[in-house]
């Protein structure tokens, strides 16, 4: 069904007055006044559009259609497909879902045992000849698995979230052959087995319950995990916190009756193990209703006139071109992506702004810069924003940013984080390192993640290959738990790394005038492949403060393609040779 138009202003009451004044003549008294059309509001709820694909216990053909979406997805990694496998609450038998490219699978029931697979939801890596380090853009959710040979596959790298799952059995992150991963992210889900990491160089996992971990390579981090693996970095790099000092879990669609709706979990302060153990999780929820559901093709104008209304947004599946930025200014508002839908700024616009106000939902999407180039593409709260969120922060969870890749793209910053008490759970930010549109100029992206804000926390932090610096934090009192970085492979020389004094940019810097900041389990990697005599002088730069803290840090050359001199300012042992074996800080100061 089409959009209803935009209203336009009504301007012939005052061209009538205008004319009358010019023509000496006095308006008829007995004219009615002409009175301004108003847009007709925009319906909440509707239709999950064709690429939601909805089944349930009785659906026919289900393998079939499964094999059909990742036929067309398995390899389509800058393609323009996007897709949601949905399955009610029920049992499903012999099922094998094999996930590629822009491809969400989850459960519509309020907890995971609410929809059982007997069967695997399975990630390998067959179409790139085993090697699973371009295994982007999935994700599982809100399902029980029981894998049919006792353990389900889920050999991911980047932006491939598993959230609120319960594996009866283990759980493998490795592909088939055992060819190299490049890390991960787990929350809120239960394992009753053994997770096998293997080939994983890194590996997030929060507020979780697992039955062991076996195997570690770089960087294994936990926090709030049931079951993880005591703390031991660097040997083995095992960093583990206890409790996540704030987490909220990720909003999500559910089925009440034949009715959809929204469900919104509640913070949790020093969180432990998975929401839903003991039923129905703590939260409240929405009914679709109070949402509209956006389709590809629907202008930003339509969609900030959605929010002006008073609803949220739910994106289906699909590319969303924008010629001005989506406003989120009203506070509690959910802005929830299905399969990946994307953004893409066509005129060098930001693609997102958020208000400095409370509660603000983020979650589940992908904005793809545009090839004219963007001052920023995400911005949670204005430059100054001050307002205390302490109560209800604004989350930003499984939204992904990327620079080139699908074409060429450019923004100076990639996202900035400007308001107090912001959680930044799971993203993948990415100067793109393959596919069309991509070299040093090309898709030109100097800086990745800023946060001024105070009091912000990122659980789960994937930034790669800027230009200059990935991640700079000015604010005061940040945390940071888990960050994987690698420098840009695609440096022409040291030249062109050079930072005034200072051998290339830091992957992480702390601002000079920051007092309070502390990091868990961080770190980055060089694979200076252009030129491999590029030397970076460290890859974590912070003030020597008290209160500026790290622990379980770590840089690594890889095949020696480039060199870190230290880990963090000027300590650390150098990298060496070609062994890409790591060089480790375990506290810092």
């Amino acid at each position: 069904m089409p959009l209803p138009s935009i209203g336009r202003r009504a301007v012939l009451a005052a061209a009538a007055s205008a004319s009358a004044v010019v023509s000496g003549l006095s308006a008829p008294a007995s004219a009615a006044p002409l009175v301004e059309k108003r847009p007709r509001p925009l319906p909440g709820g509707g239709d999950l559009g064709p690429n939601v694909l909805v089944f349930d216990p009785s659906t026919p053909n289900i393998q079939a259609k499964l094999d059909e979406v990742f036929r067309q997805q398995e390899s389509a990694q800058f393609g323009a497909g996007r897709y949601a496998l949905l399955f009610k609450p029920g049992t499903y038998h012999g099922l094998n879902a094999q996930l590629g490219f822009y491809t969400s699978i989850a459960g519509l029931g309020l907890s995971p045992d609410d929809t059982t697979i007997n069967g695997d939801v399975t990630v390998d890596a067959g179409w790139f000849n085993g090697n699973a380090t371009q295994n982007f853009w999935r994700s599982a959710e809100n399902l029980a698995l029981v894998p049919a040979n006792g353990t389900n596959r889920w050999a991911v790298s980047q932006a491939a979230p598993f959230r609120r799952m319960h594996v009866r059995g283990d759980l493998n992150l490795a592909p088939a052959g055992y060819g190299w991963a490049s890390g991960g992210y787990i929350a809120d889900s239960r394992i009753d087995g053994q997770v096998g990491p293997y080939s994983q160089q890194q590996w997030y996992t929060r507020d979780s319950a697992i039955g062991g971990w076996v195997n570690a390579v770089w960087n294994m981090v936990f926090s709030g995990v049931e079951g993880a693996p005591a703390q031991s970095f660097p040997n083995p790099p095992y960093t583990t916190l206890d409790r996540t000092p704030v987490s909220r879990e990720k909003p999500f669609l559910y089925l009440q009756g034949d009715d959809y709706r929204v469900f919104l979990p509640e913070k949790r302060t020093n969180a432990r193990g998975v929401t839903w153990g003991s039923g129905t999780p703590r939260g409240t929820s929405l009914p679709l209703t109070r949402f509209y559901v956006a389709r590809p093709g629907v202008s930003a104008a339509t969609l900030n006139r959605a929010l002006a209304q008073g609803l949220h947004l739910l994106l289906t599946p699909g590319i969303y071109h924008l010629d001005r930025p989506v406003e989120v200014n009203r506070p509690n508002t959910v802005v929830l992506g299905l399969g990946y839908a994307t953004l893409i700024p066509d005129n060098g616009v930001t693609a997102m702004k958020v208000a400095d106000v409370d509660g603000v939902r983020l979650a589940g999407f992908l904005i793809d810069a545009g090839p004219v180039n963007s001052s920023t593409l995400l911005e949670v709260g204005p430059r100054g924003a001050f307002r205390d969120h302490c109560a209800n922060p604004t989350t930003v969870q499984d939204v992904f940013i990327r620079i080139g890749g699908a074409g060429p793209g450019k923004a100076t910053t990639s996202m900035v984080i400007n308001s107090r008490h912001t959680i930044v759970d799971h993203t993948w930010v990415w100067r793109a390192d393959h596919g069309e549109g991509v070299g040093w100029e090309t898709n030109r992206a100097d800086y990745g993640v800023v946060v001024n804000g105070h009091d912000v926390l990122a659980t789960g932090l994937f930034v790669e290959h800027f230009n200059k610096y990935d991640v700079q934090w000015y604010g005061e009192r940040g945390r940071t738990i888990f960050f994987q970085n690698e420098k840009a492979y695609d440096a022409p020389n040291q030249a062109a790394m050079q930072n005034g004094s200072v051998k290339g940019y830091a992957a992480y810097k702390v601002g000079d005038g920051v007092i309070s900041h502390e990091g868990w389990g961080l770190g980055s990697y060089c694979f200076y492949n252009v030129d491999p005599t590029i030397v970076q002088h460290h890859g974590f730069a912070a003030p020597v403060r008290p209160g500026v803290r790290f622990h379980g840090l770590l840089v690594v050359s890889l095949g020696g393609n480039g060199q870190y001199e230290h880990v963090i300012n000027d300590t650390g042992s150098p990298t060496q040779g070609t062994s890409t074996t790591p060089s480790t800080v375990v506290s810092f100061p």
